[in-house]
């Protein structure tokens, strides 16, 4: 009976995580607890342990008197994601070239393996949850105590918001997809060579390859306006 119990709880944390990333629960919406208990047949102490999990990684926020709710993602989040991102995954490539192991590396492999065959045949969500792994292994390789949870908070947006980067409507945004997938092999070349300048530079150009489709989506009127030259700042 216990292990049954953790299978359901473990389900329903992955489920809940996948359906924060791909969208399907929106930003900000609720989470109906007593569906969920009968859904996955747990009472509310093993629910809220999994809601608490979920909050503690940056996937939901937890409410007194009001429960759980999926992250938020307003237009002050999205500011402060444009604004940070490429300093964060700059310097968690610049780490993960001087840290990485030899099973990471193949790690990172295999899962530029498995982003390579969602471009060809995948649906729009396992693309970007594809390439959600590829860049959670980074994260990991970097080993930094103080840039990880940043970094994986960062990926959560970055999933979110990047969904219509998986899904070309016209041949540049197919080109981008094609590029991506390339700037994926140049980060795992930079990594396995320990070249923590060129890592840091394949950040800051993979993150130019998606911004503007992302930033169309999510900001038609632009960002530079908002933001400044900042969004924009490559390191000296």
């Amino acid at each position: 009976m216990k292990e049954a119990a953790k299978h359901r709880k473990e389900k329903l944390y992955e489920d809940l995580k996948r359906g924060i990333l791909t969208m399907e629960l929106r930003p900000g919406s609720d989470l109906d607890e007593m569906r969920l208990s009968e859904s996955y047949g747990l009472s509310r102490t093993p629910l809220r342990e999994v809601f608490r999990q979920l909050a503690g990684e940056g996937y939901t926020t937890i409410h007194q008197n009001r429960g759980a709710r999926v992250s938020e993602m307003s237009h002050t989040t999205l500011r402060d994601f444009f604004l940070t991102a490429p300093m964060i995954y700059g310097a968690i490539l610049r780490l993960a070239a001087q840290n990485a192991t030899s099973d990471q590396i193949s790690k990172l492999k295999k899962a530029q393996a498995d982003f390579r065959k969602t471009l060809q045949n995948g649906s729009v969500k396992e693309r970007a949850l594809a390439n959600n792994r590829f860049h959670e292994i980074t994260g990991e390789m970097a080993n930094n105590v103080y840039l990880e949870p940043s970094f994986s908070r960062l990926l959560i947006d970055h999933v979110r918001i990047s969904m219509t980067f998986y899904k070309p409507v016209d041949a540049k945004m197919a080109e981008n997809l094609d590029s991506a997938s390339q700037q994926h092999e140049a980060i795992i070349e930079s990594i396995e060579t320990k070249d923590e300048a060129a890592a840091a530079q394949l950040a800051i150009d993979h993150w130019n390859l998606s911004r503007d489709q992302i930033e169309m989506f999510v900001m038609p009127n632009g960002l530079d306006e908002q933001l400044g030259n900042l969004s924009r700042a490559k390191p000296a």
